[in-house]
């Protein structure tokens, strides 16, 4: 047995978890500050209107994300089990496939974002100001989809067989590199949105090639050869079923921000798009913490559930769910607090601020609740629960959030579209609790 194998199957689950989540929470860390970062250098360079273009682009990358998850989580989940039950072989048919499948993905969404970008930036609510930046921005971003795919897929496959410190430097290259090129491609050679554009693109081919040389180099517990490229239905259909909930959370986060971003131009016009933008990443710099517990709590489970060790599977979740619910009520104080002054580092607009201290206030509301669900929906795709773990991720967006932004501005204006969020995460998490609770009594 590997030494990360006997790690996962024997090691402390505190001390596992740690291990596996530190690292992983450290890269989600600086990937949402860059995400900061770039979007402070954006409102400083070109002002709201080019945060709301970014809003506006966030969307369609999510788009690109929601695809590239279903391959990456189901390729994960499906190898740590294979790992669990010592089936070598399934695991490196499992890697070629993958590796086909991130290729063909690529290639058809890189030459539809580049032919249908306009009307794809319009349908997702871009308004006539916003645009020709939106439009700067996407046709760069559309070139490195191949890598982004690549560096994102590659994470997870390395999460998946327990090298937790690897996925977290693949994050850090790509996260660290773009705040570095930011300021030189945005002042420094006076580019704008397209040097914001330029510098992701750049980083994102820097964690391609990390990830390609660990592979390469027989780093990895998984053995790439050629002739696995060659597809397997059954491991291609496990493969998508397991991931399809990622798919799900993550391109309902995108028709979400394509209604959002309707919406608050509606209701609130550029401005409403602009705030939105800037909470949605403060958002994500304390919500992606909690996806890295998730991400070193998923090997774990799969892991000892494919090998019957379920006290460690079940010591392992309860412990997840305490951390991501600490974790998400420290980030609920911070966004209820200081809302003027983070909104302050990203612009000096007065109309802005006032609006946004409002928004930020109310959409944070339930933030402490987040934790537990996205703890519930991991632990699903672990399992290799495919339907419960579509239901809970589609849950929160798509059968709450996305008809409540829809209904709640009939009577209440903009700030409907607010209240909507809290509503969502309330009634999301009652639900999930309900489904937690009937899973842990089957596992006893």
């Amino acid at each position: 047995m590997h030494e990360r194998e006997t790690q996962l199957a024997e090691a402390p689950i505190k001390k596992l978890l740690w291990k596996l989540s530190a690292p992983a929470m450290v890269g989600m860390l600086v990937m949402a500050l860059y995400n900061l970062v770039d979007t402070i250098f954006i409102g400083r360079a070109v002002g709201l209107l080019g945060i709301a273009g970014i809003a506006i682009v966030f969307p369609i990358h999510m788009l690109i994300m929601a695809i590239e998850q279903t391959i990456g989580i189901g390729g994960a989940s499906f190898i740590s089990r294979k790992l669990g039950e010592r089936k070598k072989e399934e695991t490196e048919f499992a890697l070629g496939n993958i590796v086909s499948m991130v290729i063909i993905s690529s290639i058809i969404m890189t030459v539809l974002g580049l032919v249908f970008i306009k009307p794809l930036l319009i349908a997702f609510g871009a308004t006539d100001t916003i645009l020709p930046l939106a439009i700067e921005y996407a046709r760069i971003i559309m070139l490195g989809i191949v890598f982004f795919s690549f560096g994102m897929v590659g994470n997870n496959l390395v999460r998946a067989e327990g090298n937790a410190k690897v996925a977290m430097i693949t994050m850090l290259i790509g996260a660290l590199l773009n705040i570095i090129l930011d300021p030189i491609f945005i002042f420094g050679f006076g580019m704008g949105m397209a040097g914001a554009a330029w510098a992701t693109v750049l980083s994102q081919i820097a964690t391609f090639l990390y990830i390609l040389y660990y592979f390469a180099t027989g780093k990895s517990l998984l053995k790439f050869y050629f002739k696995n490229l060659r597809l397997k239905f059954y491991i291609v259909k496990e493969i998508t079923v397991i991931g399809i909930s990622s798919f799900v959370r993550m391109g309902s986060s995108s028709i979400m921000a394509m209604v959002l971003n309707n919406s608050l131009a509606v209701y609130g016009g550029d401005i409403a798009i602009g705030v939105f933008g800037i909470i949605n990443r403060l958002l994500a710099f304390v919500f992606l913490p909690l996806i890295g517990i998730v991400q070193g709590m998923q090997p774990i489970v799969g892991y000892n559930f494919g090998s019957g060790a379920m006290d460690r599977v079940k010591e392992a979740i309860k412990l997840s769910i305490k951390l991501t619910t600490y974790s998400a009520i420290g980030a609920f104080l911070v966004l209820e607090i200081f809302p003027k002054s983070l909104l302050q580092i990203f612009t000096s607009d007065p109309d802005a601020i006032e609006l946004g201290v409002l928004a930020m206030r109310v959409v944070a509301l339930a933030f402490a609740t987040i934790g537990f669900q996205v703890v519930s929906g991991g632990l699903y795709q672990a399992l290799g629960r495919a339907k419960e773990s579509l239901f809970l991720t589609s849950l929160r967006q798509v059968l709450l959030l996305i008809p409540l932004v829809i209904i709640l501005p009939h009577f209440f204006g903009l700030l409907g579209i607010w209240i909507a969020f809290p509503v969502a995460d309330s009634l999301a998490g009652a639900i999930t609790w309900w489904m937690y609770r009937r899973e842990m009594r089957i596992l006893n």
